[in-house]
């Protein structure tokens, strides 16, 4: 059985431009501000931490009780417009974020594009349907919400946060 991929998409205007946008999101210390608590986000990395190109991130969640250990290399950097973390060990077989960001009249476009997969074999589609998918898009909106309150909520372009899958 083919593995499942699934796609997170977010897309929203903020009021910041696009340098002070681009500030805020690559700046790691903003990281737990924007995880909902009950995941107990925590950077391991030894500070300060700079979010550039190839930078290693450590932090670690809580996932249903149990403490995972995550690492993230930022693979792509192209300041103030994108970057992209990919999970290098953690809880997915695959977790690729690309944060893009583009100026408007209004501000600027915040857009996440997440890649991910599931470690589980046959159980990862019900773990999906069921548990991972429902959190996802939990952890989505409570980032939305901080990222309005820290940088001017403008509107949305995607009305929520959406996932479909790939494959």
């Amino acid at each position: 059985m083919m593995e499942m991929q699934y796609e997170l998409t977010d897309h929203f205007i903020v009021k910041t431009g696009e340098k002070e946008t681009w500030d805020f999101f690559s700046t790691a210390e903003n990281l737990p501000a924007i995880t909902p608590p009950w995941l107990t986000f925590k950077i391991t990395t030894p500070a300060p931490v700079n979010i550039e190109a190839e930078a290693l991130l450590d932090y670690t969640i809580t996932w249903c009780g149990l403490p995972m250990r995550w690492r993230t290399r930022i693979i792509e950097w192209a300041p103030p417009h994108m970057f992209i973390d990919l999970q290098l060990k953690g809880p997915y077989t695959l977790w690729h974020h690309q944060h893009t960001f583009t100026p408007c009249p209004e501000g600027t476009i915040c857009t996440d594009r997440v890649i991910y997969q599931l470690p589980m074999g046959w159980l990862a589609w019900p773990v999906q349907r069921w548990i991972v998918r429902r959190q996802l898009l939990e952890i989505f909106q409570f980032r939305r919400k901080v990222i309005a309150e820290r940088l001017g909520w403008v509107r949305a372009v995607q009305e929520e946060v959406e996932i479909k899958v790939l494959r």
